[in-house]
């Protein structure tokens, strides 16, 4: 590229005046969702999972996903794991964000201060770890 004199740009790198990122958005909520769909797929026994599906079945719980971050990517794997049926806890720093979370996401979606003491205390039963911070 170099080369042939092309004006090259990285595509998740273009910045509107106040330093967001606009074209990182699309990418980042399709990596949410093919996270959860991902973290779905290896619970299956036959992928080394824990034979579990992320829905449940009647008598039979279903998944718990623990979504590390609030972000774009946090959100749309939330939604996902959400709407798929699972339980699903959302963590975050930004508590106006978490208010945010609880008002706008499904009611199997919690939305939790992310520190030390509540990550461990969530991780006894988490089926689906899935890191978007």
């Amino acid at each position: 590229m170099l080369e042939s004199g092309a004006i090259c740009l990285a595509y998740e790198t273009v910045q509107t005046p106040d330093r967001r990122l606009p074209l990182l958005i699309p990418m980042s909520e399709v990596a949410g969702r093919m996270a959860t769909l991902n973290g779905a797929f290896y619970l299956q026994k036959t992928k080394g999972g824990k034979g579990k599906l992320i829905s449940g079945v009647p008598g039979v719980k279903p998944a718990k996903v623990l979504v590390l971050g609030g972000g774009t990517v946090g959100q749309a794997a939330a939604r996902v794991a959400a709407g798929m049926g699972a339980q699903v806890v959302i963590t975050d720093i930004s508590l106006p964000l978490l208010k945010q979370l609880s008002i706008e996401m499904p009611a199997n979606v919690i939305p939790v201060y992310s520190n030390r003491h509540n990550i461990e205390r969530e991780l006894g039963d988490v089926d689906i770890i899935i890191g978007s911070v």
